[in-house]
């Protein structure tokens, strides 16, 4: 069983920049694939970025492709989003999320979420 739980959401300006992160329970946290997703009002909930367990391979959505940045500290049980160059489009509900071993870009196949964190991108 894996808890996360997610912060950093806030209110940030076109522009600026965020990091969110994820703290994890369990004592087998580097053997899970990590993900951010995020929903905004009335859409799907679309993948963001991940990265796996082993070599810390990273894989993100050609939206937040060099602009965000995800990482993982298994000695904190910790994983981070960093989030620069922020776009309006980008607000949205941002959850955290894991699986084991395989990594894969659909929401349906991670077993563990967060509740989730607001970020708003003013324009």
């Amino acid at each position: 069983q894996v808890q996360l739980v997610e912060s950093g959401g806030g209110l940030v300006q076109a522009g600026g920049s965020l990091r969110l992160s994820c703290a994890a329970s369990g004592r087998t946290f580097s053997r899970y694939v990590m993900g951010w997703f995020r929903q905004a009002p009335g859409k799907e909930r679309e993948f963001v970025a991940a990265i796996s367990w082993s070599v810390g391979s990273t894989y993100y959505a050609d939206s937040v492709k060099g602009r965000f940045t995800i990482s993982r500290d298994n000695a904190k049980n910790t994983v981070y989003l960093q989030m620069n160059s922020l776009k309006p489009e980008d607000t949205a509900v941002y959850y955290c999320a894991a699986r084991q071993f395989v990594l894969v870009t659909n929401p349906n196949g991670y077993d563990y979420w967060g509740q989730g964190t607001q970020v708003t991108v003013s324009s």
